[in-house]
């Protein structure tokens, strides 16, 4: 393990740069009712291992991968973790289901998970954390430094729109359709150190960002960042943090795949990307980022400084032709097809969406979705 420091703030470096790791939020259902139950403990303490702990409520249970080397190890080692807790939850009498938000929750009856640092965020940020019923899917991608990391996080901000629709798989709120493809990351915009994250030139830039955060008492730690992309130095990884929770194994493989293929091409066409690209500002990453919590794949993204808008699935689909060979030298052509596949027939919102059209009936739409995620794979009407 190598280490660079920067004024203080360490940044570890794996040697095998791009590697891979994935944390999963699930939901612990009741068997009968398929409503959120705070049994996660139960479930977490029979699986006896350390990728499948406790989240901030009691009703969450993380799957936490190794770090892997590609999307087909990460598959592997998620697989056997998703595996156990199913059987686990079901010795139990729970069922688990991994949609962004479930639909008939309610965030007021939800119990915390006793912990110091649960108790403080509550206390800094009161009813703002208490809503945050949801569930997501963050994607480590490994640097080979701090200022790596700072590039790469700058070319995924061009990225949030497309995997966030991809995955977008929360348009329900306390039994209200919201209109929106994604109303999770809506919960987090209000939070002072969640959203958008701050852009920096440099590494040495972002230390003296986080120095100030710590000084003047915003952070406590860089856990407190909860930036939709964030650096993670004590993994040395860049952390793509704004994901729904995919609603099936399957298309979080498409996902993390489709990540993966896109880290190689920047990899290798860095230098023609900054000569080719011109900058966006950041309001534009943010209005980009609201279409797509809005619309989904159908979004309009903003992709020039003129104003140009293109469709955003026309825009992931140059950007996987664009990967193709990157998708063949890394054997993802399983994956991608999935990407294709949500593209032409829907991400889980949609689909949850034509089953609560057909009869206004959120039980149906949740059954849809304990299935989907039991099967793995999506279910398309």
């Amino acid at each position: 393990m190598k280490k660079e420091q920067i004024g203080g703030l360490e940044f570890k470096t794996n040697n095998t740069e791009l590697t891979l790791g994935v944390e999963l939020e699930l939901q612990v259902l009741d068997a009968d009712s398929l409503l959120l139950t705070p049994r996660a403990a139960e479930i977490i303490e029979l699986c006896e291992t350390d990728k499948v702990v406790p989240e901030f409520f009691q009703s969450t249970i993380e799957i936490i991968s190794e770090t892997c080397i590609n999307a087909h190890e990460i598959r592997e080692d998620l697989k056997g973790s998703i595996d156990k807790a199913y059987q686990k939850a079901n010795q139990l009498h729970l069922k688990l289901a991994s949609t962004g938000t479930h639909p008939l929750a309610d965030y007021r009856e939800r119990l915390v998970t006793p912990s110091k640092r649960y108790h403080d965020l509550i206390d800094r940020n009161q009813w703002l954390i208490r809503r945050m019923a949801v569930y997501g899917m963050h994607v480590h991608v490994g640097m080979k430094s701090g200022d790596a990391c700072i590039r790469y996080n700058y070319f995924f901000m061009h990225f949030l729109p497309h995997i966030l629709a991809l995955s977008g798989s929360s348009p329900f709120w306390q039994g209200m359709y919201t209109g929106l493809s994604s109303c999770r990351p809506t919960t987090y915009e209000a939070l002072p150190t969640a959203g958008m994250p701050y852009l920096v030139k440099d590494w040495a830039e972002f230390e003296k960002l986080y120095s100030f955060l710590l000084k003047s008492k915003a952070i406590n730690s860089m856990k407190d960042l909860w930036w939709d992309l964030r650096p993670s130095p004590q993994h040395g990884t860049l952390e793509l943090r704004f994901c729904d929770e995919p609603a099936t194994l399957k298309e979080a493989l498409a996902i993390v795949a489709f990540v993966h293929a896109l880290a190689f091409w920047f990899r290798d066409h860095e230098e023609e990307w900054n000569h080719s690209h011109t900058p966006l500002k950041h309001w534009i990453f943010r209005e980009n980022k609201w279409r797509a919590i809005r619309y989904g794949l159908h979004a309009q993204i903003v992709t020039t400084r003129n104003g140009k808008t293109t469709i955003l699935y026309k825009d992931i689909q140059d950007w996987l032709k664009k990967v193709e060979p990157y998708s063949r030298q890394l054997k993802y052509g399983e994956y991608l097809q999935v990407v294709k596949q949500i593209i032409e027939k829907g991400n889980s919102s949609e689909r949850q969406y034509k089953i609560f059209e057909s009869n206004h009936d959120f039980m149906d739409v949740i059954r849809q979705n304990v299935k989907e995620f039991e099967s793995g794979e999506p279910i398309w009407v």
